[in-house]
Formats: C-alpha cells, structure tokens, sequence
C-alpha cells in the first residue's frame, strides 16, 4: 500500500472523502492525515527492530564515523571483527579508557556520539557494523529515507499498522473515542513484531 492507499482507506473508515493526491495538498484534512501518518509511521519504525530496516556498515579504522541513517545497533552481536568473532561492546567511558590503556587480544568497541571505536584498533579494518536505519520510507526508485515525500511512499514495515496508527491518531485529533482503536493497533503491532522476529 502507499502513503495514498492508505490515507484513503483511513479516509473511508473515519467517513471522509477519498483523496485525488494528499502530499503537497492544501486540503487541512490531507495535511493533517499526513502528518499523523508521519507520526504513527516514526512511532512503528522505532519500536521494533524490523528485518527491513537492519542493515549493516563495513568499517576501514578505528574510530569509524556511523553511517547518516544510523539510528542504533542491531540486537545481539552488533560488531563483528573480519575473523568472524565479536567485538565486547563498552558503554561506560571510564571503563572504555582503561580498556584502551592495557594491551589486550580481546576485541572490544565503545560507541561516542556518532563514532564506534576500537581496541585494539588493529581489528577495525575490516569489522562489520550491524545496524537499524532510521530510515522506515522507501520512495521511487527504492530510495530509503525518514520521512513521506510522495504519495506513492511505502514503508519498510508492514503498511497495515500504519493505517491503525493513523485510525486512532485521527480519532483522538478529533476528540473522538479512541481507546478500541490504539488497543487494537497495539495488539497487531506486538503480533507484526513477533512475525518479523518469526517468534509468531
């Protein structure tokens, strides 16, 4: 489904009329179903590590400066080290500079603002950086960003819970009843999330 599809199948279930186009529209209603959807999809991309947005990043040297669509590690063993093994990851800095003061064989990495860095640095040259983009919009052609800019705009996660998202979030906007609604799309939220973990 697109960023329209879904917008107007929202449109008929919250009893408005379909929409020709609603990106770059006047229409007050288009604008705002925009901008929820925009919201909802944000929520949906952060909430879950979905398969289509992990991706990865080779690393040259150490400190590595992450990629612009970075957002966290993957889950598990984010780093791997050209041999296979995993980097030791080290979130306190205090323990990072001791680690980096004593000579060691064990690979470990320590994340600083937007640059991974490792000791020893040797084994950076070749390491794997496994990630989630923040990127949940995939354009034409297949042109992956944060954000809708047409409306022919898919997402990387499944469309259907965008639709939910956007449900609930156009009923509260109005100060209708929302409640059944934001249940529902939390309870086929957490089963999309165990699908794509293939736990479901």
């Amino acid at each position: 489904m697109t960023l329209l599809t879904v917008i107007n199948e929202v449109a008929d279930i919250v009893s408005l009329d379909r929409f020709d186009s609603v990106y770059g529209t006047n229409d007050p209603n288009a604008q705002t179903m925009v901008a929820l959807a925009e919201e909802a999809g944000a929520e949906i991309a952060r909430r879950a590590d979905w398969k289509r947005m992990l991706t990865t990043h080779a690393v040259s040297a150490s400190p590595e400066l992450l990629p612009a669509d970075y957002q966290r590690l993957a889950p598990g063993g984010a780093v791997r080290a050209a041999d296979g093994h995993f980097f030791r990851p080290i979130a306190n800095g205090a323990q990072w500079a001791v680690i980096v003061g004593i000579a060691s064989a064990e690979p470990y990495c320590h994340l600083r603002g937007r640059e991974m860095h490792f000791s020893p640095a040797a084994f950076a040259a070749g390491a794997t950086i496994e990630y989630v983009s923040k990127n949940w919009v995939l354009g034409d052609p297949y042109e992956e960003r944060d954000t809708f800019r047409a409306d022919d705009d898919t997402t990387l996660f499944p469309e259907w819970l965008l639709k939910k998202g956007l449900i609930w979030r156009w009923k509260r906007q109005k100060g209708l009843s929302f409640e059944d609604n934001l249940a529902e799309f939390e309870a086929d939220l957490l089963q999309e999330i165990n699908a794509d973990r293939g736990t479901s």
